[in-house]
């Protein structure tokens, strides 16, 4: 597993990640034995990074990923996030709550000083207004978190926070079906010192290819309830494109695919070419997966013709199918 550097925060981190939302049962039923398989796999596997968030599972993803850290060893570097629960969304962003969150937080991952604590998309006007960036300075010069970031629906609301000095890392969407933030702000993260943790490397599992239209999900998997953004962003859910033309998209990305690699090996190999990212967050629910998701960091990268024809493609054919907001 390589690892890369993950912006101003100055850890050492592997450049494949784990997203630990499945573990909170956002995806479906999972039994705690199941999460710990997968994240111990993921470890023996090289991944040193683990993202989280209070809100997944009301804090059952946070538990989990704690559970496994007390046997992990050293090394491990975990980002949870605030800012979407109930006491503080949509505009009750109070100081002393969001300390709370963080106590809560760390309690939770049985540490006593979280390593990286990300805005969790929070509402634009919020940003805009930015006194959460002033409480977010006092969390770390108050010990609460080494550093903080930014998860993001939103390329302006990516620049919005990348302007702060506090801002050390961004979470965005970036995979084949959205490529905007490699040519709108990679350049300016890497003369900032901002690390770029991509998520949703796999457009909630439809670039592994294993999906057909119609395909239907269980009824907590936000695949189902979040289809058409009914609960939250729609851009969270297949990076905003309705399912079966996602699908159908598939169709113009797999004859760029080489002979012998998997479509999700691809998928993930191309984001990883970019060296503005500093880890993928690709989720884990099984350890089969983890072991996949790996592997891509042993891949060569991408031919420079294969980047462009992508980006091509993208532009023309898939960028216009995005519901939200790029």
């Amino acid at each position: 597993m390589k690892t890369r550097i993950l912006g101003r925060t100055g850890f050492e981190v592997s450049e494949m990640g784990m997203g630990c939302w499945q573990l909170g049962g956002d995806f479906g039923p999972i039994e705690d034995a199941t999460s710990q398989q997968a994240l111990t796999a993921a470890r023996e596997a090289g991944i040193t990074f683990y993202d989280t968030a209070d809100v997944y599972g009301a804090g059952r993803s946070e538990a989990q990923v704690g559970q496994f850290l007390k046997g992990a060893g050293a090394g491990s570097v975990v980002a949870t996030k605030v800012g979407r629960t109930a006491e503080l969304y949509p505009d009750s962003y109070d100081r002393g709550a969001i300390a709370n969150h963080l106590r809560a937080s760390a309690q939770r991952l049985g540490v006593d000083r979280l390593d990286l604590v990300q805005l969790h998309c929070v509402p634009p006007a919020v940003l805009e207004d930015g006194e959460i960036f002033s409480i977010m300075d006092e969390m770390v010069a108050e010990g609460l978190t080494a550093h903080w970031g930014a998860s993001v629906e939103t390329l302006a609301e990516a620049r919005t926070c990348m302007a702060q000095p506090g801002c050390a890392t961004l979470q965005i969407i970036f995979n084949l079906y959205r490529q905007n933030a490699g040519w709108e702000i990679f350049d300016a993260a890497k003369k900032q010192g901002v690390g770029i943790i991509v998520r949703l490397p796999l457009a909630s599992g439809l670039l592994t290819g294993k999906y057909s239209k119609g395909h239907r999900f269980p009824e907590s998997d936000h695949r189902n309830y979040n289809a058409d953004g009914a609960a939250f962003s729609v851009g969270e859910t297949f990076s905003g494109i309705e399912m079966d033309a996602a699908v159908d998209a598939l169709d113009l990305v797999r004859p760029l695919v080489p002979e012998g690699m998997s479509l999700a090996n691809f998928a993930l190999r191309w984001i990883l070419d970019h060296d503005a990212v500093s880890t993928v967050i690709a989720g884990v629910s099984r350890p089969d997966q983890a072991l996949r998701n790996a592997a891509a960091s042993e891949l060569a990268p991408l031919g420079a013709d294969v980047h462009a024809e992508l980006k091509r493609i993208y532009q023309a054919e898939i960028e216009p199918l995005v519901r939200c907001p790029i």
